[in-house]
């Protein structure tokens, strides 16, 4: 890899680990409902009327736009809302990999090895670890919510793998269009529409930093140099990189919002990226006649690889 190839991907690496504290300072201005559907509404235009028209089945993008969208970011909002630290968000997502790989071994025939079984093993003690943590000083409720959205996402993984988008800036386009109307009506109903009309009358210059990060910058530009990253690299050699995403995001939640970090949570990351590396860049076993397995593009919010793919 190119240095300068090489530096894009730390810093894809960069923006989407940092992308846990902008969404942090968001939902300061935002109901977490009503900002998730903003950052999609923002991501998807203009952009939707530049990558040109959908190359897979709608019925793949309103899938994913459903299960990616609405469920696994609509949950990682509120749990953040509700207080799990963006930090630790941003390390706890990282479970996503052991439910793909889980998902993977029903829904595609995928049978983990020995090396993968173990990885799955260290990342699950390290979110043991991490719940711990997060039981004797914050909310375990929101703790969980975010496991629930790390769910979401390994569901999400499998339905892209199906879908098989060959281009992942128009897919994450197209699929950013599903979300729109139903996190809004999902904010009205939960939310209030006093509360939303309330964000959207202070919307001030801070409030459109962060939807304009979270849409243009770990969305657009995310997942645009990610898989042009992926159309010139193999993937094993890309995918490395999206475990710097948690250094990331833990390093700069200590830095602007004051985060600490405490021994525990130190431990959990160790035990939760080590695991997550063990299960997603060792290849798995399938069983006879099963489909080969394409190259998913990770999410914006947290880009570890989906298993068996090399490269959220």
């Amino acid at each position: 890899m190119r240095p300068s190839h090489l530096l894009l991907a730390v810093l894809v690496a960069a923006v989407w680990g940092v992308n846990f504290t902008v969404i942090d300072i968001g939902l300061d201005h935002f109901p977490p409902l009503l900002f998730s559907a903003l950052r999609f509404l923002v991501a998807a235009l203009p952009a939707v009327f530049l990558v040109g028209r959908p190359k897979v089945a709608w019925k793949w993008i309103v899938a994913v736009g459903l299960t990616l969208g609405v469920a696994k970011f609509g949950l990682l909002f509120i749990g953040m809302d509700a207080g799990m630290p963006a930090g630790l968000s941003s390390l706890v997502l990282q479970i996503q990999a052991v439910f793909t790989a889980l998902f993977a071994a029903v829904a595609l025939g995928e049978r983990p090895t020995g090396t993968r079984l173990l990885g799955m093993l260290v990342a699950l003690a390290g979110i043991g670890v991490a719940a711990v943590d997060e039981g004797a000083s914050g909310p375990l409720g929101a703790f969980l919510i975010v496991i629930g959205a790390a769910a979401c996402w390994g569901l999400s993984n499998i339905l892209t793998r199906k879908a098989a988008p060959p281009d992942a800036l128009n897919w994450m386009v197209w699929v950013s269009t599903v979300p729109v109307l139903p996190l809004l009506a999902l904010s009205l109903l939960t939310e209030g529409p006093s509360a939303d009309l309330a964000a959207l009358r202070g919307f001030d210059w801070a409030g459109a930093g962060t939807l304009l990060y979270v849409a243009w910058g770990a969305t657009v530009f995310g997942f645009g140099a990610w898989g042009w990253l992926l159309r010139r690299h193999p993937a094993s050699t890309v995918a490395p990189f999206s475990l710097l995403v948690p250094v990331f995001g833990m390093s700069s939640a200590a830095l602007f919002l004051g985060e600490s970090v405490s021994p525990l949570r130190w431990c959990a990351a160790a035990l939760l990226v080590g695991g997550v590396a063990l299960t997603t860049l060792t290849p798995g076993r399938r069983e006879a006649g099963a489909e080969e397995a394409v190259v998913p593009v990770p999410a914006p919010e947290s880009a570890t690889p989906a298993v068996g793919s090399g490269t959220r």
